[in-house]
């Protein structure tokens, strides 16, 4: 009787392990974690955890209006599945960032959108049976429930569709009904990313936060840092399936964190961590550590497999607990070099400012420096909110300070719709080599009414970032530059990447808020005094004393009379 139980116990057990592993055979999941030291000291850490659901599609569009397959995920995230196939999004790239990343000490990051604050944008299929703009709709109140972000403010005031500088990183799939794609963006530069974004992050990976490399996910450490930032990342591969990358990165300083001012560091020291167990799951789980250029810089434990340029360690062949480190020997304390010192890391340098003495108008200056001995042309996009109004016909362009209109071509504009639509400018610049752009423009700042305010009014309001992707022709020879310039400066096989410039902070006509507490405070003291007193006369009670008639008033005594 007992064997027949523990037969059909073990029969149960064998068709589960064989539903899961039949899962697990169609989706992959791979990790890794980048350790990159900076020239300034700093360390870049980036996490990425990348999930593919083999042979999988998009979901067409035309088939909103019907039942959605059933979807069996055991690696691939349930919770982020289910939007991408209740919205039928193709692409989708969603970023929470705060700082500032420095691209001329840090050079280029490993995940390219590092803008300040928010940024959203996906491609979706025309449907006839639910149009893009309500998909988008839903998309971003979607996004906003899961990671606990503001990303419900992303509505048609914030929205724009640029063609030039955001193009899809995956394909887009065939469907029978040929749909077109449309894409649309929106940036919300005043979002903040903190723990109650990260612990949804965690949730979405197979391992969670428990083993593997995102046991080093620390929020006590990584809000600590310079700059940090959590980004989503969905793609369609043909003839591979659906991709769903997770990034999150930051910038640390290591000598903040020492007591000796060095910056060597260990994973213990800059997460207040170590490995203790891998992610079983995991197809692979690696941690690569980029070698400087010192030779005094030692890594241990001593690597198992080494590259050109990285020092790898396979969690799958590394015993646990593992806490890598790396020091300078030669290091008695860490000196941080000057600005003026060190060479830019990108090829381009952008400083963006909103000039004027007056909350009417202001002028928006974009100078841009060519590092390169040769021609580079890049595209530069702007997204306004309506509160800041473009001057067309005030572009103007200097390089050295000689006027060069000539150097602006394809320029792109829909003017803004007070309360509707943002303003949105694309343009192609060139940038002759070794030199330096200049780019003015007159804005206009219209009047809001008191009620479109923000809470912290007298602060201002914050504009998204500029974005630019240099692009450097495919005939042009890296081995030219690289007699002028030290290849360890640039990275040539990155340059055509997005590069986002800080976020501005204008400052509107504010009308005297302080007046309406004032009259709030004199209209309760009149009330008071109005109520009190009518109140008064209305509950006192009057009544009528009558004075004893028979009782006389007492005589006074004669004064006595002086004398001399």
């Amino acid at each position: 009787m007992l064997g027949g139980r523990y037969l059909k116990i073990g029969l149960i057990l064998n068709l589960c392990t064989t539903l899961t592993l039949g899962h697990i055979l169609n989706e992959d999941f791979h990790e890794t974690l980048d350790l990159r030291p900076l020239p300034d000291g700093r360390l870049l850490s980036a996490f990425s955890f990348t999930t593919l659901l083999k042979e999988a599609i998009p979901r067409d569009p035309e088939t909103l209006g019907s039942e959605d397959e059933t979807q069996h995920y055991t690696l691939f995230p349930l919770a982020l599945g289910q939007v991408l196939r209740e919205y039928a999004v193709t692409e989708l790239h969603m970023s929470l960032n705060a700082g500032k990343w420095d691209y001329d000490r840090w050079g280029y990051p490993e995940d390219p959108g590092v803008g300040t604050g928010a940024e959203l944008w996906a491609y979706m299929g025309d449907s006839s049976a639910v149009s893009v703009d309500a998909r988008w709709r839903g998309l971003r109140n979607a996004l906003a429930g899961l990671f606990c972000a503001s990303l419900g403010s992303l509505d048609d005031q914030r929205t724009t569709s640029p063609s030039l500088t955001f193009r899809p990183e995956g394909s887009f799939p065939q469907w029978t009904s040929a749909s077109n794609h449309q894409l649309r963006h929106a940036t919300l530069p005043s979002e903040n990313v903190c723990t109650e974004n990260l612990t949804p992050f965690l949730k979405l990976l197979p391992c969670k936060g428990l083993s593997g490399i995102a046991s080093l996910l620390n929020p006590h450490r990584l809000f600590d840092s310079d700059w940090h930032g959590l980004s989503v990342h969905v793609r369609y591969l043909r003839d591979h399936g659906v991709e769903v990358r997770l990034n999150f990165q930051a910038v640390s300083d290591p000598v903040r964190y020492s007591v000796h001012g060095k910056r060597d560091w260990s994973l213990s020291s800059v997460f207040d961590r170590t490995i203790h167990s891998s992610c079983r799951v995991a197809s692979s789980s690696m941690i690569r550590v980029a070698r400087p250029t010192e030779k005094t810089a030692v890594v241990s434990p001593e690597p198992p497999s080494k590259s050109e340029d990285y020092a790898i360690f396979d969690l799958s062949d590394t015993a646990t607990p593992l806490d890598i480190s790396m020091q300078w020997q030669d290091e008695s304390k860490f000196i941080y070099p000057l600005a003026s010192s060190s060479s830019p890391l990108t090829p381009i340098s952008v400083q963006r400012t909103l000039k004027g003495s007056i909350q009417s108008q202001g002028r928006l200056s974009v100078v841009i420096t060519n590092h390169l001995p040769i021609t580079i042309q890049t595209s530069y996009l702007e997204t306004m909110p309506w509160l800041l109004q473009f001057y067309l016909h005030s572009l103007r362009t200097y390089h050295n300070g000689i006027s060069r209109d000539d150097l602006v071509s394809i320029v792109s504009y829909t003017p803004p719709v007070p309360h509707l639509r943002p303003t949105l400018f694309q343009a192609v610049l060139t940038l002759p080599p070794k030199g330096t752009l200049h780019l003015s423009m007159d804005v206009m700042k219209p009047f809001l009414r008191y009620t479109e305010h923000p809470p912290d009014a007298e602060r201002g309001w914050n504009l998204p970032p500029a974005v630019f992707v240099p692009l450097i022709s495919n005939t042009t020879s890296s081995s030219k530059v690289a007699s002028e310039l030290n290849v360890a400066d640039v990275d040539f096989r990155r340059l055509s990447r997005r590069i986002y410039t800080p976020v501005l902070l204008v400052d509107l006509a504010t009308p005297d808020f302080s007046m309406p507490y004032n009259v709030i405070i004199m209209s309760c003291t009149l009330i008071a005094l109005i109520f009190g007193s009518v109140f008064n006369l209305l509950t006192r009670k009057f009544v009528v004393v009558r004075v004893n008639q028979d009782s006389k008033p007492a005589t006074r005594s004669p004064v006595p009379e002086l004398k001399n």
